[in-house]
């Protein structure tokens, strides 16, 4: 397999050492950081293909941690804590995380879990190449505007910071301003993965996606269709510059 450069962010020394031993002999290039302000001066510095980050770390914390890395970076960040509670999980996505897990954990499971969220940020990474093109440089709905080429998006001249995931929901609203996604359709085309179950994956994106448009625009560009799923409000106009 390619080598991939993991960041491991835990501050007990024995968990450190094991994750990264285990994760060497399955090949990947691994470095350690033992507090959040080490960890903090490495994400500035270098670019990682995952990291592993402990929630409660001496000097910075984990979840601060994670709202700096996605004001400049998509890196997938899978966090490790012994905290089980649903409200601390459901915060750590809105801020950004790709995936929770509980300590005490597996090795082979965290493997797996790690397996899984690489997977989508490669597929989903090939996916929004595939479908760029000078025709649909820009989308448009109103003053919303997303350029496609700089994986950005702005409303009247302002960024609105959005993590990866967020910014592929957008999308699919913008370029099918007309139709109705239910839950499935949004799992399937942002996390490239089959749909099993109720969960609160896509509610939670969603909630973060619609608060930070409306903090950056005073509007509500998404519709919830109860029964059905949700789309891109009708009074909104979409279009693309060339």
């Amino acid at each position: 397999m390619d080598k991939k450069n993991i960041l491991i962010v835990e501050d007990h020394r024995d968990i450190s050492d094991l994750l990264k031993d285990f994760l060497t002999e399955h090949g990947y290039d691994v470095e350690c950081a033992y507090n959040g302000r080490e960890a903090s001066g490495l994400l500035k510095e270098k670019e990682y293909t995952l990291v592993l980050m402990d929630l409660m770390l001496p000097y910075k914390s984990g979840d601060t941690l994670i709202g700096e890395l996605r004001t400049h970076s998509d890196t997938p960040v899978i966090c490790l804590s012994a905290k089980s509670g649903m409200e601390t999980r459901l915060e750590v996505l809105r801020m950004g995380a790709d995936d929770y897990i509980l300590k005490p954990f597996d090795l082979d499971e965290v493997l797996v879990r790690m397996e899984v969220v690489l997977r989508r940020s490669r597929v989903a990474g090939k996916q929004d190449m595939r479908h760029k093109s000078r025709t649909e440089a820009i989308l448009c709905a109103g003053d919303l505007k997303m350029y496609l080429e700089e994986n950005r998006v702005e409303y009247q001249g302002s960024n609105i910071s959005l993590t990866w995931k967020e910014y592929e929901l957008l999308q699919l609203f913008l370029k099918q301003p007309m139709k109705t996604f239910t839950k499935a359709n949004l799992y399937e085309s942002v996390w490239k993965d089959t749909y099993y179950c109720e969960d609160n994956t896509i509610n939670v994106h969603l909630s973060n996606l619609r608060n930070k448009l409306k903090k950056a625009t005073g509007q509500d560009y998404i519709d919830t269709v109860w029964g059905v799923g949700y789309r891109l409000k009708e009074e909104k106009g979409n279009g693309s510059d060339n």
